[in-house]
């Protein structure tokens, strides 16, 4: 009997585990899927030995407002910056010809793809629209709420209007995070 109870609270534990995490897949399965249903594309730009970045994914994208707002709105993406993935991106191919597999947590050689994003800091929080278009880079830690603040925006299209600092700076002062911290 001990057994079974011990199963099904395990059990419950890990449903209620996996339904507590984001939708990672590829970039270039993301921008396959876009053809078929177009959603903005969130990529976290990170690296294996970058602390913050690590932080920004127990932090942050293990939140549970973040978690579902994220699944719900966007196709989500994780990217190592100094990774070796082959990345097919608008007509170009990226890749990471000076990777060096003994330093995979170390530092290593920057990816083409993370090159060509502007990438000089991480984690960056990237995001592409609805046709693979760059948006914007969000470099470093963004907490929960912080992170709320541009995933709405960007899911609305508000930053389409938001065309000078002081609009900008307006919808930041009305903007009411509800995300829990």
């Amino acid at each position: 009997m001990k057994k079974i109870i011990f199963l099904l609270v395990f059990l419950t534990f890990s449903v209620h585990q996996k339904a507590q995490e984001i939708n990672w897949i590829s970039l270039n399965k993301a921008l396959e899927l876009q053809k078929e249903n177009p959603r903005k594309i969130m990529i976290d730009i990170y690296t294996n030995w970058c602390g913050p970045c690590k932080l920004l994914d127990k932090e942050t994208f293990h939140n549970k407002d973040v978690v579902a707002y994220v699944n719900k709105h966007y196709y989500a993406v994780k990217f190592n910056g100094e990774g070796n993935e082959t990345v097919n991106y608008k007509k170009g191919s990226y890749g990471n010809p000076n990777y060096d597999k003994t330093k995979a947590n170390k530092r290593n050689s920057s990816h083409e793809f993370a090159n060509f994003m502007g990438v000089n800091a991480y984690p960056t929080i990237a995001f592409l629209n609805e046709k693979g278009d760059f948006i914007i880079p969000l470099k470093g830690f963004y907490g929960p709420q912080q992170l709320e603040f541009y995933l709405k925006m960007l899911a609305d299209n508000k930053h389409i209007e938001l065309t000078s600092q002081e609009k900008f700076n307006d919808y930041k002062k009305t903007f009411k995070p509800e995300f829990k911290n």
